[in-house]
């Protein structure tokens, strides 16, 4: 039990903090939480992505100002349970608040029958969290449908242009593929904060909430995939080098470290949804500056880190997405309401060694989806190539993202 003092001892302390705070870029990602008359909105996304920032943001927007914020990752709070919403209740009355806005909420036990409890009696609630399991299927079950749910992730190429005041091209787009999108390593440049980010990720979102004890394997096999972006992988074929003693671990691990939206496996396109457990995955890593940071690897790939790049895009814009693969590769598939919308190969610079190798890959994914354009996207290289029927167009990276 939390006594009722310290809960509001809490809440004021963090409202001090949140006002003595730079209100910071505003993100592409600005709700409106009008109308969130009957619906809970839950958004998440890899920790120091600025959800906290965003919540600020949306609390200055607002016209009625009787809301209340609490963050329930406070040491204060740890020991918080379901039997302490009723006072938690007291406060919000005491307050008057009529919208309620809960950073890590997911953390207490039970937390969806309290949220649903609010909605019935009229409060907007706003919920954000660092686990992709707020975004299951499940949740929809035990909330019967009562929730909008939307994705942050670090600063975007445009956001980053627009944080730095400068202009979309090669030089601030490798910028961007060394630096990434974490708003405080963008501000500030400094590689420890990525680092203890990391660290945080693995012990505060996986380690503690799973019960895993062997953190050691763990932490290498996030450091692999990290140090692998693009590459394909399988669980199986990482247990001997890892030293870890059960591919169903390894599987495990593979779970909870993309739910922490540290990676991500991209999985090939098939209609059958064996064939898409079989095959090998793709891995993305969430940021570059992560991976610039992080990564063991001794060779600056640029190749895979605009691959990378362009699967972030990507991902902000589908929650589909697949590789395609038949005698070539296409790298992205994406999808909307299951019907194909994009086909992107990504190739650094185009040459005349790799030049049939990479439009070979693209044009069986036309031919496969009958589709009769799509796109190369490269680092600065511009051009449209017609073949057969097929038109396609190589945009620079830096025009295309933005």
């Amino acid at each position: 039990m939390i006594l009722e003092n310290v809960i509001e001892y809490v809440i004021e302390q963090q409202r001090i903090r949140f006002a003595s705070r730079d209100t910071g870029l505003i993100r592409e990602l600005i709700p409106a939480t009008q109308s969130l008359s009957s619906h809970a909105l839950i958004i998440s996304g890899v920790r120091r992505c600025g959800k906290s920032t965003l919540l600020m943001q949306m609390m200055k927007e607002l016209d009625d100002k009787s809301f209340l914020f609490l963050n329930f990752e406070s040491p204060q709070l740890y020991e918080f349970s379901i039997l302490d919403f009723p006072r938690l209740d007291n406060i919000i009355e005491n307050k008057g608040a009529k919208i309620l806005f809960f950073d890590e909420l997911q953390l207490v036990e039970g937390w969806e029958m309290y949220v649903r409890q609010k909605l019935d009696e009229g409060f907007r609630v706003i919920i954000t969290g660092s686990n992709a399991s707020l975004l299951s299927k499940e949740l929809g079950t035990r909330l019967t449908g009562r929730h909008i749910t939307q994705e942050l992730f670090p600063f975007s190429y445009s956001e980053f242009l627009a944080f730095r005041n400068i202009m979309p091209d090669t030089v601030s787009l490798l910028a961007y593929m060394k630096v990434g999108g974490f708003p405080e390593y963008v501000k500030n440049n400094d590689p420890e904060q990525l680092a203890t980010l990391f660290d945080d990720v693995l012990i505060r979102d996986i380690v503690t909430r799973y019960g895993i004890k062997d953190i050691r394997s763990l932490h290498r096999l996030a450091n692999y995939l990290i140090s692998n972006i693009g590459n394909r992988i399988t669980a199986t074929k990482l247990k001997q080098p890892l030293s870890i003693g059960a591919t169903s671990t390894i599987l495990s691990w593979f779970s909870h470290l993309e739910l922490s939206y540290l990676v991500s496996f991209l999985p090939v396109f098939s209609h059958s949804a064996k064939a898409q457990l079989i095959n090998p995955r793709k891995v993305y890593a969430i940021d570059l500056g992560l991976v610039d940071v992080i990564s063991s690897s001794m060779t600056d790939d640029l190749g895979r880190r605009l691959e990378n790049l362009v699967f972030l895009h990507l991902r902000r814009k589908y929650s589909e997405l697949y590789y395609f693969d038949d005698k070539g590769e296409c790298d992205f598939v994406a999808m909307k309401n299951g019907n194909v919308t994009e086909l992107v190969q990504v190739c650094y610079e185009l040459t005349p060694d790799n030049l049939s190798r990479e439009l070979n890959g693209l044009v069986k994914a036309m031919q496969f989806f009958n589709f009769t354009e799509a796109k190369i996207i490269t680092f600065s290289t511009s051009d449209v190539i017609e073949s057969n029927g097929f038109s396609i167009e190589v945009v620079p990276a830096y025009s295309y993202m933005v």
